[in-house]
């Protein structure tokens, strides 16, 4: 999987889709800085997310940004999707593998360095820690320091993903330390003080 420096955001979508959601993902997609984005509706019904997945999806394929789907390979094969996102509580990844072929299929690691050890054994596409920091989107039951960060790179070229309470503020220091993407939804969609766009163009 090529890492371009330049588009380093993974965004990750907000948990309610507004109508005004798909023209800001629009605005957002143009500044060139995304390399995924990722579907993740908690409280919508399967039909739901078909309807907007497609919608997404074409979004995403005018801009060149890989569309991945949160938890479900199932529905990532429906829709078509450049891949799925996988924590330890959903379908193994070898399962997955075999629903959705060369797909990319990124996995959660936590904090830890040998659930790490084992995605990368089984080939996962990304890896992806936190949350780093306190973060509204979910709960937080795993705090991540950016040692593993570090400690990971020294033994693997799979890139790594940061996630969890990202924001204008933090987001340099966890570049600095080694995450190749940075996985972010609040900042962007539930920004107080900028609109999605000014808050995305404000990390350079």
């Amino acid at each position: 999987m090529k890492i371009n420096k330049r588009k380093f955001i993974y965004l990750i979508s907000p948990n309610k889709i507004t109508k005004n959601f798909y023209k800001n993902l629009k605005l957002v997609f143009k500044t060139g800085k995304v390399s995924f984005f990722q579907l993740r509706l908690k409280n919508y019904s399967l039909k739901e997310k078909i309807i907007i997945g497609r919608k997404i999806k074409n979004i995403c394929r005018k801009n060149r940004v890989k569309f991945l789907i949160n938890d479900d390979p199932l529905l990532a094969l429906k829709l078509d999707a450049d891949g799925c996102h996988l924590g330890q509580n959903d379908m193994d990844i070898i399962k997955a593998k075999k629903i959705l072929g060369n797909k990319i299929i990124g996995i959660t690691c936590h904090n830890s360095i040998n659930l790490a050890k084992k995605a990368i054994k089984a080939n996962a596409n990304y890896i992806a820690f936190g949350a780093f920091y306190s973060t509204k989107t979910k709960k937080t039951k795993y705090l991540a320091s950016t040692n593993i960060l570090n400690k990971v790179k020294k033994f693997t070229k799979t890139p790594i993903v940061a996630i969890g309470g990202i924001n204008y503020d933090n987001y340099k220091n966890l570049l600095l330390k080694n995450a190749n993407f940075l996985a972010i939804s609040s900042y962007i969609w539930k920004n107080k003080k900028y609109k999605p766009l000014q808050a995305l163009e404000r990390l350079k």
